[in-house]
């Protein structure tokens, strides 16, 4: 072998330990659900890839692990998740299979904006509103704040709902919050690529500017805009752009609603002329055919989770766009 070719093999091979040793330092995160695995995604980006164990279609308020998911929580070294509001369920499984690792819970995560859930099938705060489509509001309830309960006389055969409301990712302001905890807790725990980190998050951050931007704009060029939602996830969305449901069908994608608060909402999208009833591509398509029966209301789909959109850094902004454009599509 020339000197020349043995130099060749030996900067290969000290290359390859090189790169070798970067990756065995780069921790396994494991997520909950797809928007987070998402903001996680972004800010590892190109050094390592989230495990997702909550897989799209099924509902995160009750899910059951599958093998392959019960091991990625095994071997992470941190998990990131909405809370024990969203996934009753999770809390146990990460103290069981990952009780050495860093857990941080985004909802509880300082900076983030939390609203309590709203009351009853229809919703107070429709008719006063204090922004126009497209402007974001500027007082709410911070993550230390106390939460008010709240009684649902007429919906006992759901979950409970009292206190925060979990759906806490479709404000895009908390995404940009929560990009730079996940960058922190990352970088602490594999400084060697801290800048990696917080660079990725900043640049995360830019990229949900633009789609809120985005968002802005098709909700703008929609109008005036009426809708009811199948279960109340959206008031963060709702909050930060300055749009309001008339009411929904359902509190919870985790139970049917009774027949009285069906009829309820029904007599609101009649009352009120309401043109969008959203129903959600995983659940019964049946009760939106009800609630718009005898009315001149639309039935379309929107997605507070992404089930179509494509896993990976891209789907957060992705999906505050999406909502958007499903919301303002169905109103023009």
């Amino acid at each position: 072998m020339s000197i020349t070719s043995a130099g060749s093999l030996i900067g290969s091979v000290i290359a390859l330990t090189a790169a070798t040793a970067v990756t065995a330092e780069v921790p396994r995160v494991a997520t909950d659900i797809a928007p987070v695995h998402s903001l996680v995604a972004r800010v590892m980006d190109g050094l390592g890839t989230p495990d997702l164990v909550v897989r799209a279609g099924g509902s995160p308020h009750d899910y059951s692990l599958r093998p392959s998911e019960a091991r990625a929580l095994e071997r992470a070294d941190a998990v990131f998740w909405v809370g024990p509001a969203l996934e009753p369920w999770l809390g146990g499984s990460i103290d069981t299979l990952a009780p050495e690792a860093l857990v941080v819970e985004l909802l509880d995560a300082p900076g983030t904006v939390t609203l309590d859930f709203r009351e009853g099938a229809v919703f107070d705060d429709h008719d006063h509103g204090d922004g126009a489509h497209g402007s974001t509001h500027d007082e709410a309830h911070e993550t230390d704040a106390a939460h008010d309960d709240h009684d649902h006389d007429d919906d006992h055969e759901e979950h409970d709902h009292e206190g925060t409301d979990p759906h806490a990712w479709l404000d895009p302001e908390n995404g940009k919050v929560w990009l730079d905890l996940i960058a922190d807790e990352l970088a602490a725990l594999d400084p060697e690529n801290a800048d990696t980190y917080r660079g990725n998050a900043a640049a995360g951050r830019d990229e949900i500017d633009a789609a809120m931007a985005d968002a802005r704009a098709a909700l703008s060029s929609a109008g005036e805009i009426e809708f009811v939602v199948f279960h109340d996830a959206y008031h963060y969305f709702e909050n930060r752009f300055g749009i309001s449901a008339a009411g929904a069908i359902s509190l919870s994608d985790a139970s049917d609603p009774s027949p009285a608060r069906i009829e309820e909402v029904r007599d609101r999208v009649r009352d009120l002329g309401v043109a969008c009833v959203f129903s959600e591509p995983q659940f019964n398509q049946n009760l939106v055919e009800t609630v718009t029966e005898g009315t001149s209301a639309r039935a379309a789909v929107i997605d507070p989770i992404g089930l179509d959109l494509e896993e990976g850094p891209g789907f957060y902004p992705a999906l505050i766009r999406s909502v958007a454009e499903d919301i303002a599509g169905c109103a023009s």
